[in-house]
């Protein structure tokens, strides 16, 4: 018997043993080694094998997307019908077929419903069928569908606010890589954010989208001292062209209301409050060559956006013209005792815009006049600047006109900044983390009350009548329209008359996947009347920054 337990017990000793790890590790970096090795053997007889076939002259009889149940199979032939033979007058030679395929395969990609990667199978077809040829082959295309619904929840912290959100996005509801959206947050500035989006490709094509939705949303504005609450409706096209330059046309109607006002709000906010209504057209044109969006170290961004609200049939309450352009350049700094990358860069930015008052395209609002002359625009639709994320140095729309201590806004600005960025001792090139020494400085200018002369004008003609009235009434509007022009002429003037205010300060950025980073120690240099800087440390997390 104890002869016959002996060698069990020898193989449960031999199994308890502990191994050595510089052993396993060795022996595990052999299998490794091993099965790199073989891949890259078969992949070097691939690469010879497709050479040597490559003006091979094939046909391509089918193209098969195996393990898409959800997604319409219509959608997926406008995509791969094209491809076929049947459909070319060209026949296609093995390389330029596999060319056209992985082309069509990272079309799928961009819709964002498969999972990395795409799987690609060549076959001969069925020879049983009677119409194929020695030259046709069978293109299978094996994907993955994502979970078509998908929750997130989270919180937000940055720019003075901190915020919950929660977002639930339902992904290729009929089969075409349609997404419906619904969003909500709640914040200490934003107090309720709520909206829905119904967005789909158009034509199977992902770089052209259209988009739906809704939203809703109430905003303390406390540098104004009111609260602003927006419900409404829009309409977005969009499209990259291929020299990849990004386009968007909107079509926006808006109820806004200026509520909650403090106790202590200015004249200015106070004679803005109420309900409004904006009905607006807008346009949004990008082109984009940086290596990094938020911490590029090389190329170039530009930027324009127009908006057109309330001019012809658009109506509603207010009618302006409002042009922003952004623009972003980087350019490395090699050290010429260091090979490769130094990781030091100089960054630029410059950005400015206009508003342009118009004349409403109807008489009956609640804003407009008899003369339909331009009026004076709304504290909710001028420019604000200041803070962590355009002009550092200064307190969130801390520059510009005030009324008291109301930050009303401006009509006309421009900013730029010069950002030095150094990587940190011992923290490596690659690593997105940066030291910063900036400078950066602009101005906010608000147009002058033109509407108070329009309406004086208007009532000295008040003992007129008929025919005199109405001459009376056309010349106001042309005066008024001619004085808005001599009036942005001449801001946009004054924004070149002396020093822009500015700041400068050292800080560190971080660049995260989803947000960029900034902590900076800031002193203001040159600061205007009334507007408010801040000296000392300033934390700014955003996408897009000056």
């Amino acid at each position: 018997m104890a002869s016959a337990v002996d060698p069990e017990e020898d193989v449960f000793d031999r199994l308890n043993k502990t191994t050595d790890p510089k052993k396993q590790h060795q022996h595990d970096e052999q299998i490794q080694k091993r099965l790199l090795a073989q891949q890259e053997k078969a992949q070097q007889r691939l690469a010879e094998l497709l050479d040597s076939n490559s003006t091979l002259p094939v046909t391509l009889s089918s193209i098969s997307v195996v393990g898409a149940p959800h997604t319409r199979k219509g959608f997926l032939q406008r995509i791969f019908r094209p491809l076929l033979s049947e459909h070319r007058d060209a026949p296609y030679t093995l390389a330029g077929a596999l060319q056209q395929i992985n082309s069509s395969a990272n079309t799928l990609h961009k819709f964002d419903i498969f999972h990395v990667p795409i799987s690609l199978y060549i076959d001969r077809p069925d020879k049983a069928e009677s119409s194929s040829t020695p030259s046709d082959l069978a293109v299978y295309l094996t994907v993955r569908e994502k979970s078509r619904f998908l929750l997130k929840t989270g919180t937000d912290v940055g720019n003075a606010e901190g915020s919950a959100y929660g977002n639930l996005t339902w992904r290729n509801i009929f089969g075409g890589a349609e997404t419906f959206n619904v969003n909500a947050s709640l914040g200490t500035r934003t107090r309720s954010a709520y909206s829905v989006g119904f967005d789909t490709p158009v034509l199977s094509n992902p770089d052209l989208r259209w988009e739906f939705g809704g939203l809703a949303s109430a905003t303390q504005r406390p540098w104004a001292s009111h609260e602003e609450v927006q419900k409404g409706l829009g309409s977005k096209l969009r499209w990259l062209t291929s020299s990849g330059t990004r386009h968007e046309f909107g079509f926006s109607g808006i109820w806004r209301q200026i509520t909650g006002l403090a106790p202590n709000a200015s004249p200015t906010v106070r004679g803005d409050a109420g309900d409004s209504v904006k009905n607006s057209v807008s346009h949004v044109w990008t082109t984009d060559r940086r290596d990094n969006p938020l911490l590029p170290s090389t190329g170039y961004m530009l930027k324009s956006t127009s908006e057109l609200a309330g001019w012809g049939p658009l109506q509603g309450d207010v009618a302006f013209w409002k042009s922003e352009l952004e623009s972003q350049a980087a350019v490395p700094i090699p050290l010429p005792f260091l090979k490769g990358p130094s990781g030091i860069s100089l960054m630029t930015g410059l950005r400015a815009g206009l508003l342009y008052p118009l004349a409403l395209g109807t008489r009956n609002s609640a804003r407009s006049s008899s003369s339909s002359s331009p009026e004076a625009s709304c504290i909710n639709d001028r420019f604000q600047l200041g803070g962590p994320t355009d002009v550092r140095g200064f307190r969130l729309s801390g520059l510009g006109p005030r009324d008291g201590q109301d930050a009303v806004g401006g009509d006309v600005y421009a900013a730029g900044s010069a950002n030095l960025l150094l990587p940190l001792p011992r923290v490596g090139v690659e690593r997105p983390l940066r030291l910063q020494a900036f400078v950066n400085g602009g101005r906010l200018l608000a147009l002058r009350d033109y509407s108070s002369s329009s309406s004086s004008s208007s009532s000295s003609s008040g003992g007129r009548s008929g025919e005199e009235e109405k001459g009376g009434a056309a010349a106001s509007s042309s005066s008024s329209s001619s004085s808005v022009q001599q009036n942005v002429v001449s801001t946009i003037a004054e924004l070149a008359n002396g020093l822009p205010s500015l700041a400068a300060g050292v800080g560190i950025v971080y660049a995260h996947p989803v947000a960029r980073f900034e902590l900076n120690f800031s002193l203001p240099i040159v600061l205007r009347k009334g507007e408010q800087g801040r000296k000392g440390l300033q934390f700014g997390v955003g996408i897009s920054f000056l």
